[in-house]
C-alpha cells in the first residue's frame, strides 16, 4: 500500500528518509536484543553458583532460553514486518511529522 505525500517532498528525499527512519529503529531493536542477551546471561551466570539444587539450575537455565528464544524471534518479525512495509509505515509517519511541523510555523 503506498502513501501519499504533501507537496513540496520529492521521492528522492522521501526515500532517503524512510530509509533513516527504518536503520534506525533496526538499530535500536538489535540493541535492545544484545542487552537483553547480556542481562538474562548476566543473571543466570551470577545466580548459577548460588543454586545449590540441580532440579532449580535447569528449570532457571530453560526459563532463561525460552525467554532469549521468544523475544529474539518476535523482535526478528518486527524487523521483517518493518522491512516489508516500511514505505507505509515510515511514510505514514513522515507525512504527519511534516504536517505537525507545518502547523508549528503558522
Amino acid at each position: 500500500m503506498a502513501v501519499s505525500v504533501g507537496e513540496g517532498i520529492d521521492a528522492r528525499s522521501l526515500e532517503t528518509r524512510i530509509e533513516r527512519m527504518h536503520q534506525r529503529d533496526r538499530k535500536g531493536a538489535i540493541a535492545f536484543v544484545v542487552g537483553l542477551w547480556v542481562a538474562v546471561l548476566f543473571v543466570l551466570f551470577t545466580m548459577w553458583p548460588l543454586v545449590g539444587d540441580g532440579a532449580i539450575r535447569i528449570v532457571l537455565a530453560v526459563a532463561g532460553i525460552a525467554v532469549l528464544a521468544f523475544n529474539t524471534a518476535a523482535i526478528v518479525a518486527m524487523l521483517r514486518h518493518y522491512r516489508d512495509d516500511k514505505h507505509f509505515i515510515y511514510g505514514l509517519d513522515i507525512k504527519h511529522l511534516d504536517e505537525m511541523r507545518r502547523r508549528k510555523r503558522i
